[in-house]
């Protein structure tokens, strides 16, 4: 495999936010040959009703700590969602089973959902969730400056990677960048 030099962008391991390749040909058709089931359940029966289940369930948790405020409950519900939110679809690479020999291993899952298409059905719905249950919170935080703040914050940091501006935009306080090989 010959690579020109203009096309290969180099990336520095200082470098704060960087941008993740395009696939190689080899990666392409790796990707084709099998399902990928990793991304591909958020389109299954039921696989929506599940966020709106651990909302619910993180609430009643946070709900029964004694002398919690529900102005608390409510901000931690929200963080909880969208610290697991971004942790599993943004932050973790890869597929998590060795199906796919290492066909996704440079994508996480929200550019492997629908075949990395932009607002389509699910991405819509994962998109608007964070934005939904931030409006409740605040709602319900009585819209206190500084639960809204925690609120917003936590939301910004969901809501932005979901963007297409974001599309393979990684940040290398959080994702170490590949070794230069």
């Amino acid at each position: 495999m010959v690579l020109d030099a203009k096309n290969v962008r180099r990336r520095r391991s200082s470098s704060l936010v960087y941008t993740e390749p395009a696939e190689s040909e080899e990666q392409i058709s790796d990707q084709s040959v099998l399902p990928n089931l990793n991304a591909n359940w958020v389109n299954a029966k039921g696989a929506w009703a599940i966020h709106v289940v651990l909302i619910i369930i993180a609430k009643i948790l946070f709900d029964i700590v004694p002398s919690m405020s529900q102005e608390t409950s409510w901000t931690l519900t929200n963080i909880s969602y969208m610290f697991g939110s971004y942790l599993m679809f943004h932050y973790v690479r890869g597929v998590p089973f060795d199906f796919n020999a290492g066909a996704y291993d440079n994508l996480n899952m929200w550019e492997q959902m629908d075949n990395g298409d932009q607002y389509t059905p699910a991405k819509k719905f994962l998109l608007s969730v964070p934005i939904l249950l931030f409006l409740i919170s605040t709602h319900f935080t009585h819209y206190n400056l500084t639960y809204f703040v925690i609120n917003f914050l936590a939301t910004v940091a969901v809501v932005l990677p979901k963007l297409p501006a974001a599309h393979r935009l990684r940040m290398g306080i959080f994702n170490n960048p590949p070794d230069d090989r």
